[in-house]
Formats: structure tokens, sequence, C-alpha cells
């Protein structure tokens, strides 16, 4: 028998946690890196455990860990070997594999932690059986939840079981629950947010230190805001996985990777950075969605934050997002992203969270049919990087060519030279993308050769 559920006076609330790295990395770097999270998880429940059980209402004990290499990672922090599966031994995967079969058909278990990472068929298959199996579930996992959460969520809710994944979205900042339980009184019309740290780190020190890309790049890696692989966070993937799980709270409509517009960072140049200077701006990756007649507008791209917006001066590795609503207006939350702690600090708290409400909590907003409308189809004012010939006329040209299009320009920038090509830019007042892809097509048809490249549209966000 649950003991939770059929017994609610029962104080006691009893977790565990699956902690297994599947990849074949080097035991050091498993745990100063995973082992660096969890420790922090423990740290907290140790010191504030009287305070947690006030919380909660009931006693939240910590059952068992699974751990592939648990000596290392007791003797780094102080972590008692009875509470690891096996005693204390290293665990092959499939022994690891077995453990977490036994806490997941175990009746003594409440709750279950995941934080393997990954969207591969092991983890999502860990997941939904926790589900299934009628334990409430707990992770940071933005990628399982935003490629391969669906199902997930729709078990849990057949289950009458929660979800709690706080730190799958910027880290310490309570965006999921201000959302989902402060906000359901209210419609979130639109939200823009900074909720990748290592690129704002990046677009921050090319802004402030006057750095190539590259170089900024190098010096995220160096001071440990970057991995040694930074795809995910450079191309917008990160954010992108973030983003979908708002929408999902938000709007209630299920959104894929392939459906969302998503842009990295990779080809923002010192160039752009000084057009932003010029036209009162900084470059930030910002995660927009915004409804409007019904529909849902979202993607992830660089964008011209002007300085009268708060995101504009959201600088380092720091995360923000802004919220507004129709009936209470706006909301700014800002603070960090990522970390040990600050992941561990949201993990505790979607456990005593659950611990409190159990069935009472919302996992996601009640699903919507409303239609995912095309992104070039949506109005921004933009600014447009054009490198060209040094050919006298060319600026007028392509001028007429946006006016063709019934684009309004407010400002055209100076020509810089450099050799035999000249850049300058365009700032429009609100149009859509494809309004702006049609003149660029105009101009490859009627003077082709004169674009030395590809010019480089870019969102301006007041």
């Amino acid at each position: 028998m649950r003991k939770f559920y059929l017994r609610r006076n029962f104080k006691n609330y009893y977790l565990s946690a699956i902690f297994q790295k599947q990849q074949n990395e080097v035991i050091e770097y498993c745990h100063s890196r995973l082992w660096y999270r969890w420790r922090g998880r423990c740290q907290i429940i140790s010191e504030i455990n009287k305070d947690l059980d006030i919380r909660a209402n009931k006693k939240i004990v910590l059952k068992k860990i699974v751990e592939i290499y648990p000596q290392v990672a007791a003797n780094r922090f102080n972590i008692p070997l009875d509470i690891f599966c096996g005693g204390g031994k290293d665990l092959s995967k499939d022994e690891a594999g077995q453990y977490i079969q036994e806490i997941i058909s175990s009746d003594e278990i409440d709750l279950v932690v995941e934080t393997m990472g990954g969207t591969s068929d092991f983890v999502f298959n860990t997941c939904l059986n926790v589900v299934k199996s009628g334990k409430h579930l707990v992770t940071a996992n933005k990628a399982l939840l935003a490629e391969r959460g669906k199902e997930i969520f729709q078990v849990a809710e057949e289950k009458n079981v929660k979800i709690g994944f706080e730190a799958a979205v910027c880290g310490a900042i309570p965006i999921v629950k201000t959302i989902k339980e402060s906000f359901t009184g209210d419609k979130v019309i639109s939200l823009s947010g900074i909720m990748n740290g290592t690129s704002n780190y990046i677009l921050s020190q090319m802004q402030d230190e006057n750095l190539e890309f590259d170089v900024a790049l190098k010096l995220a890696q160096q001071n440990g805001y970057a991995e040694a692989n930074p795809a995910l966070d450079i191309n917008g993937g990160d954010a992108g996985h973030k983003l979908i799980l708002l929408i999902k709270l938000a709007y209630g409509i299920d959104v894929s990777m392939e459906e969302l517009p998503i842009t990295g960072i990779e080809n923002i140049a010192k160039e752009d950075i000084d057009f932003a200077h010029e036209i009162g701006a900084s470059i930030k990756l910002i995660c927009y969605a915004k409804k409007e007649n019904g529909d849902i507008y979202a993607a992830v791209r660089p964008m011209m934050v002007k300085k009268t917006n708060v995101l504009s001066g959201i600088n380092g590795a720091t995360n923000a997002v802004k919220i507004n609503n129709k009936y209470s207006g706006q909301h700014i939350l800002v603070g960090k992203g990522a970390g040990s702690t600050e992941t561990a600090m949201s993990i505790v708290s979607d456990i005593v969270f659950i611990a409190r409400y159990g069935i009472h909590i919302n996992n996601t907003a009640p699903k919507q049919e409303r239609k995912f409308a095309d992104a070039t189809l949506f109005e921004f004012p933009y600014i447009i990087t054009f490198h060209t010939g040094n050919v006298p006329g060319t600026t007028g040209f392509i001028t007429t060519a946006i006016g063709n299009q019934n684009i309004n320009i407010e400002t055209v920038s100076h020509n810089r030279h450099t050799g035999e090509v000249a850049t300058f830019s365009i700032v429009t007042m609100p149009c859509t993308l494809s309004q702006i892809e049609k003149a660029v097509e105009e101009i490859k048809r009627e003077k082709p050769g004169m674009l030395q490249s590809d010019p480089k549209i870019m969102p301006i966000l007041y």
C-alpha cells in the first residue's frame, strides 16, 4: 500500500534519487560535475531538514541513491555509504538498472528524483515507469521533457501523480511555479527572457570587453560557464528546450523542437555589437512567445534589445524572464540560471511542494487547441546588415527594394568600408520577416552580385 496517499495522517514522505551517468567519461569528470549538483541537494536537506519537515508537514526521508561510483562521491562529500544501492560498491550499468527497477517497484517510495540527464531510451523509460508506478517525479531534465515529455505528462495525469521540473528552466528562478500556480487567475499575453547563461556571458564579454566571438567563447570555457562542447548553449537548443516548457505552461500547447524557430549566436560578430550600440541596444539571445489573435508565435533568436528594456541590462551568466499578463501587467524575474546549489534548491523546493500539496498541484496548463503561428508572418522592427560591393547607388537601390515591400525605414547607418566591401545597416519599422525576405530576393534577382553575402536580419525588442 502506498503510504502517502492511503494513510493521509502518515507524516513520513519517502523519496529516492536515481543518479546514473550512462556515458563513459572519466570518473573524475562524472563526479566533479554531476556529483557537485547532487551534493547541493544532500547539503540542503541535511542543513534545513527540520525546516523542510515543517514546510512540508511531513518528514522527508532520503531512502536510496543509485550511483555507479559511490565511493568517490561518499569520500568527497561525506555521504554515508549505506544510503547507496549496493552498499557503496561500484555498480555496472546493468546492476544500476536493476536497482532502479527495484526503486520503481517499491511501495516504500513516494517520489523519485531523476538527475541522469539526456534523452536516451533508458532515461525516458525510467521516468515513464516512475509515473506509471504511481510515484511522483522530480527532474531537472529539460531536454527530456521538451523533446519526449508528452507521454510522461499524459501518464502522470492519468495516474494522478505530479512532475516537478522547476530546476529544468532557469535554475533558481521560480518561473515554473510562478506561471503554473501564481498566474492561474490571469492570462499570459507574452513572455521574453534570457534563459541560457552561457550565451549571455559570451555576448556580455563581446560587448563589455570588445572581444570577438571565438575569444569570448574560450573565456567562457576557461571560467566554467561553457562546456568543452558548447553546441547546445550557443546554437540555441538549450534555450529552446526551456521555452517549449514555458509555452506548455503558459498556453497549454505542445510545440516540438522542429516547429520552434531557433537561431543561435554563432554568427554574431563585433560589427553587430557596434550596430547595436549605435541604436541604443545590446544583443541578447532571447526566448520569445506571444499570443495574438488566438495564435501563438514563438522563437529563440538573437535580438537587439533596446536599453529601455530591462533585459538589455542583464549581463554575465544571469537569467531573466519578463512576463506580460492581461490583468496584472508586467512581471520580471531575475536570478542565477545554473549552479549546483541553485539547481539543488529548485529540486528540493519541488520535493517539499509535492509533499505538501500532492494531488492539488497542476502539472501543466490545460491543453488548448491553439495554432502555432508561422514565425515569418509576425511583425517586429528589424535591423538588417548588408555587405555589398563598394559601388555608388547601392544603398539607394537596396532601400528602394525594401520600400517596394511596403516596409517603412526608420534609419540607415553610414557605410563602413573595408577594401572593396561596404557594410551598413537599415532599421525598419515593424514588418514581417517574410516581407524582408522578398526584398532580399528582389535585390538578388535584379542586381546579381551586389550582395557579398546574405544579409544578417535581427529583430529589435523594445
